[in-house]
């Protein structure tokens, strides 16, 4: 018998208290975006969470290649004239 998504992954209440117009901005965007309360509240709770989760990432390499980058990052930097006139050019929002 084949088992129903329903019961493999229940699906269970969470209660959040909130300021009422916390909630309001809440229902204004959920409304903009075609989508209930709850709906709107997962999807971007869930998308936070992803998102704070991959900022957490550990990259894993081997001893020669964190040897190689170590060494990249003591060696001293290498002339490179384009980036120092990039660096020492005003932003255009600066006086000139």
């Amino acid at each position: 018998m084949p088992t129903s998504q329903a019961t493999d992954n229940p699906v269970k209440p969470v209660n959040l208290k909130m300021r009422e117009d916390t909630r309001a901005l809440i229902d204004r965007a959920a409304q903009i975006k075609g989508r209930s309360r709850t709906e709107f509240m997962i999807e971007a709770s869930r998308r936070a969470a992803e998102d704070a989760i991959l900022d957490q990432t550990v990259i894993s390499v081997d001893a020669d290649t964190y040897a190689r980058f170590v060494a990249m990052l003591d060696a001293p930097p290498q002339s490179n004239d384009k980036l120092r006139r990039t660096m020492q050019t005003k932003a255009p929002w600066e006086p000139q």
